[in-house]
């Protein structure tokens, strides 16, 4: 039953640029597939007539333009995810500045003067080490961050802040975990469903691809009892023809196990849960 609207975001990122896969690149340059890759999603988004939050790759937005437009003209909602793609731990406070910087320029030579609400973080990487990250977002005019993944798991180095929330809130920019009633900065972490002490990611991305259509709808069910959910994905994973890198073993299964099913599954979730974009659903928060 579609009821509470839940937030669909889409990181247009290429097949290249995931943290796993760009260390085995080599010295060939890699060519642009994302123009390719994202059609699936276009197609079923329009089919569905549902719009969503589009985080873009400042490094896309420059190659592909006319894709930026596309979007934008369809009515989603165009947010930052960077430049390079580089985790916010690599950039540090200077690096991310100059990115902010950078696409703001490289998005307004496409769509003028927009407003640019939202930010996500290459590989969620906004955590209680990076947390200085936000008061630079607002300062940049950022009205929320979509960065955070609400579970930690053991051996993670890329991403997972364990106390978080798992709904919207006013983010504590002293310490990402906790809410501050009074601070300008929305946070809207990725889907976690909890069950007794244990939260279990169904965010999006290799959790969408791994998991069993029907746990993935019992489970965001569940959440939807609570609140609204934030599903991700990127374009790449949509696309059954993603080049693919020699990668270790557990690298390859985490990024290209599940491609050739996740346009399917996304269109079953389309079907029974209402989604809109990350901006328009933070309107009904206060």
């Amino acid at each position: 039953m579609k009821s509470l609207i839940n937030a669909l975001t889409i990181d247009v990122e290429d097949w290249y640029h995931p943290e796993l896969v760009r260390s085995h690149l080599g010295s060939t340059s890699p060519r642009e597939r994302v123009s390719q890759a994202i059609l699936p999603v276009l197609t079923l988004l329009d089919q569905y007539q549902v719009k969503a939050s589009f985080f873009i790759l400042g490094d896309v937005a420059r190659q592909c333009p006319d894709l930026v437009r596309e979007i934008y003209e369809k009515g989603h909602e165009v947010g930052c995810h960077g430049m390079s793609h580089r985790m916010l731990e690599d950039l540090g406070e200077k690096g991310l500045r100059k990115e902010l910087v950078e696409f703001k320029k490289v998005i307004s030579e496409i769509l003028g003067d927009l407003e640019i609400k939202g930010f996500r973080a290459p590989t969620f990487s906004l955590h209680q080490q990076t947390k200085w990250a936000l008061p630079i977002l607002r300062e940049f005019g950022y009205l929320y961050d979509a960065s955070l993944f609400p579970v930690r798991f053991f051996g993670n180095r890329l991403y997972g802040v364990a106390q978080a929330p798992r709904f919207p809130y006013r983010i504590c920019f002293d310490n990402p975990s906790q809410e501050d009633p009074n601070s300008p900065l929305w946070e809207f972490p990725a889907a976690a469903v909890q069950l007794g002490r244990l939260k279990i990611p169904i965010s999006g991305g290799f959790y969408l691809r791994v998991l069993p259509v029907w746990f993935l709808k019992w489970a965001l069910n569940r959440i939807n009892q609570e609140g609204p959910f934030n599903l991700y994905l990127h374009p790449w994973e949509c696309d059954i023809h993603t080049p693919k890198v020699s990668l270790p073993l557990s690298s390859r299964w985490i990024t290209y196990y599940g491609i050739n099913r996740t346009v399917k599954k996304l269109e079953e979730l389309l079907k029974q849960f209402a989604f809109s974009r990350v901006d328009e659903i933070l309107k009904d928060f206060h």
